[in-house]
Order: C-alpha cells, then structure tokens, then sequence
C-alpha cells in the first residue's frame, strides 16, 4: 500500500489569509502523514499475518506426510519412515537457512542463482520479511518429503541425511530462484520485464517448483535402488506390498488437504490487495477465497473419480484408492505406466506428484483466464493466457520449457548425487536387513510394544500390542 501525501504549500493556498495559515497547514499535513503511515503499518502486519498464519498449515503438511508414510509403509519400517519425516524439516531448517534462501530469493541478483542473505544476514529488508523465510521453507521440506516416500522401506540412513541436505540447501533453491525470484529468467514476476515468450512461467503454488523437484529426485533414487524385495515375482508380475494402517492413511490424507489451505490460497503471498476494476468489495481476498473453494472441489471430484475408477477395475471400494486419488486423480493411469517398467514407489509420490505436477503446469497453459492473468500481473505489456481460452501458445511454450528444464536440472544434480551414493554402496540396504525391517536392524527395535507367549499373565492383560512379525 503506498503513502498518501500531503503538501503544506498545498493546503496553506485552501486556508487563504487566515492567521497561522502555515502553520495549520504544517499541523494537518503532519496530523495526514502520521495516520497514513499507520495504516502503511497496518497493511503490512495483516499480509504479514496471513503469510505467517500460512506457512503454519503448510508446516502441517509435514504431519500429514508423516502419518500417510506410517500408514503406507509395513510395520517393521514404521520408525525409519517417521524419523525421515523429522529430519527432512529439521535438516531442511538448517540448510535452508545457511543456504538455500540465499540462494533461491536474494534481490538484486543474477538470472541463476541469488548471493545474498545467507543465514538470514541482514534481515528483515525492504524486500523480506521473516514470514516470507518461513513460508518458503516450509515449501523445500515438503519437496524433500516427497523424495523419501519414493525410497522407502530399502534406503541406508546416512543416505536420507546426505540427499536431503543437498536438496534444500542448494537444488531446489536454485530451481525456486528461476520460477519464483523477482530475478530468475524464466519468472513472470521479473523486476525488468524481460520474460520468456513474454509471459514466464506462471508456477502458482509449486506444481513444478515443489512437485517435480521432489518426484523427480525420488524417481531416480528408486530406479537407481531398484523394487523392493518381493515386489514382484520371479515372471515379474506386480505384487501388492500392503501397508501396516489404513486409518495413517485416513488421518495423513485429511492433514495434508487442511495444509493445501495453506499451500494453494497461501501462495498469493498477501491478501490486502483490491482489485479496483470490479469493485472496492473485490480484491485479493476473494481470489484466495476462489482458490480455498478450488482446492476443496478438486479434492473432492479427484477422490470420488478414483474411487469409482478403481471399484470398475478391481471390484471393491479401497479406502487407500480414494485418499491418493484426492491427493492426485491423475494416479489411475500412471500406476499402470510405472508397473509396465517394474518401478516400485512405495507411496506412489512419482505417480502423485510428478503425474499431477506436469499435468498442473500443463492445464494452467492451457485454461488460464486472461482475467485472472490480469488481475495478479500489470495489463501492460498484454499477458499471454491459456491456449484453449484464446490466449495463444506462448504460455504453453514456457511451461513446456519448464517440464523439460527441471526434469533435465533434477537428473544431472540428484540424479548424480544418488548414483554415486549407489557406487559407493550407501544407498540401499542388504537383502537381510531389508527382509527383518529396518526398525530392528538401525533404529534398536520395532515402532510398536509387543508381548511374547512366555510373557506372564499381567503382561498379557496389559494394554500391549501383539507381537508383529518382523517379516511382514
């Protein structure tokens, strides 16, 4: 919101001869500036506020990605996945910290890579303010979360520790600087105007920025591994490896859509901003209001569409079906891909977020409204919009380069990272530790009490779990 002015010189000539005219004059000009400074103030606490308040559900994801991966891994890798979960945001903290929002959002920068604001240095700026620190961060543990999904169940510890850091500290930063920096060259919010196809990239929310970073580094991790044992058979036909808890499942999925509250409406950054073509009612807060209303319908059509699909193919309603078709309804036809080249994900993040974030990239060229456009970017220069709304295809051609640029990007830089992990045999566990369960072979025992047989009588009548085999 910018200052409103006021001239002494201005308002003496309104007061005419009066006595004291100048200095009445002074003292309402003085009286006009302080309240306008205020409500300056009080314009960047309320978007502050809201940014905040959506980093804290998009922070919440990371308990909806923890509950689902309990719940879709086996019982004997509950601890392993839980503890990935932890350190993906206490390494991403760190890291991201140190180096990755240096690195993704320093201004004035170059086109690459930013260079300033390591460790938060001379904070707040003009520029950033604490919340906007937290908001990203937010955004990189949630692409690293969705790599560990990929590789679950058959990765060595130290290996979790070396990618993560890799990730949030330096790849996905630069790949954030590119789409979403005021300086990156393929941004639609460049400083100078200078955008590709005269449009940039529009990446609302992080389809490819967040989604495909994360799939992506995850698909090379587990084509490098290799399927879990058992995976499939010796003819190398699929076999359902179940997770331990349908009810994870339930609560992580309900989780992660409260999150998306924060992550989709989220991403407009601030909310006082009206748009005054319409209306003083109208603004940016009814197009976060649009966006909330988006993301519930399309959870909602997406998990009834995979429903109903799945319950035409395999003949029963899964509750599993329905919790990953709402976070991705493009699942049907990518599980059936991935099975063709024997390629194991045991959360489905490859087929979750890399089908529907190369899809969201994609439909956003192609449906994008010119009013939307115009309402989030400057009418001038006239924005390119979605090819099927009449736009042209200029904005298509943007976010086809960003498919293939990040795809390349995340193969050369994590691509190589987990091959040499591989070479060095830090990667994947041994046959044996894979089949007794990772909880009992790194993390001193299984995530759930258990009694044996010989146990006594008030052993047995105590609220414990059964004995969990190890080998299911």
């Amino acid at each position: 919101m910018a200052a409103l002015t006021c001239s002494a010189s201005d308002l003496q000539s309104l007061l005419g001869g009066a006595a004291n005219a100048t200095a009445a004059a002074e003292y309402i000009c003085t009286r006009f500036v302080a309240v306008s400074d205020h409500f300056v103030d009080t314009a960047y606490a309320i978007d502050n506020t809201y940014l905040l308040f959506s980093a804290y559900l998009v922070f919440a994801m990371q308990l909806g990605f923890a509950m689902l991966c309990a719940g879709s891994v086996r019982a004997k890798n509950t601890m392993n996945i839980m503890l990935t979960n932890v350190l993906d945001a206490a390494t991403g903290g760190l890291f991201y910290y140190l180096f990755g929002f240096a690195f993704a959002f320093e201004s004035p920068s170059n086109r690459f890579i930013g260079k300033q604001f390591f460790g938060l240095e001379s904070f707040p700026s003009p520029s950033f303010d604490y919340g906007y620190f937290l908001y990203q961060w937010a955004f990189a543990i949630a692409a690293a979360g969705i790599t560990s999904g990929s590789i679950a169940e058959r990765t060595q510890f130290v290996s979790y520790l070396i990618y993560s850091s890799f990730l949030t500290g330096l790849v996905y930063p630069i790949v954030s600087h590119w789409f979403w920096s005021a300086n990156g060259w393929a941004s639609a919010g460049r400083a100078d105007g200078n955008l590709l196809f005269g449009s940039g990239v529009i990446d609302f929310a992080g389809y490819g920025v967040v989604h495909m970073v994360g799939e992506i580094a995850g698909l090379w991790g587990a084509l490098i591994e290799g399927p879990r044992m058992e995976r499939f058979d010796h003819e190398g036909k699929s076999m359902a490896l179940r997770g331990y808890s349908g009810t994870l499942v339930v609560l992580g999925t309900f989780i992660l859509w409260f999150g998306w509250y924060g992550f989709n409406p989220g991403s407009f950054l601030n909310i006082l901003k009206t748009y005054r073509d319409v209306g003083s009612y109208y603004g940016q807060w009814s197009a976060i209001g649009r966006t909330a209303v988006t993301t519930t319908l399309a959870g909602s059509s997406a998990a009834l569409t995979t429903l109903f699909g799945k319950r035409m193919l395999a003949g029963n309603w899964n509750v599993t079906d329905a919790c990953n078709g709402l976070l991705a309804w493009v699942l049907i036809g990518c599980n059936k891909l991935v099975d063709k080249f024997h390629y194991d994900d045991p959360l489905e993040a490859a087929q979750l977020h890399g089908g529907c974030g190369a899809w969201g990239i994609i439909f956003t060229a192609l449906f994008a409204k010119e009013t939307y456009i115009n309402e989030i970017y400057s009418r001038k220069p006239r924005r390119p919009y979605g090819l099927l709304m009449g736009g042209g295809g200029r904005l298509l051609a943007a976010h086809m380069v960003q498919i293939l640029l990040i795809t390349r990007w995340m193969s050369v830089t994590m691509g190589t990272l987990l091959w040499i992990l591989h070479k060095f045999k830090l990667l994947r566990i041994l046959a044996d530790e894979e089949m007794a369960g990772m909880d009992l072979t790194s993390h001193g025992g299984l995530a759930y009490a258990y009694y044996d047989e010989h146990d006594d009588e008030m052993q047995k009548k105590s609220f414990m779990m059964t004995k969990v085999d190890p080998y299911v």
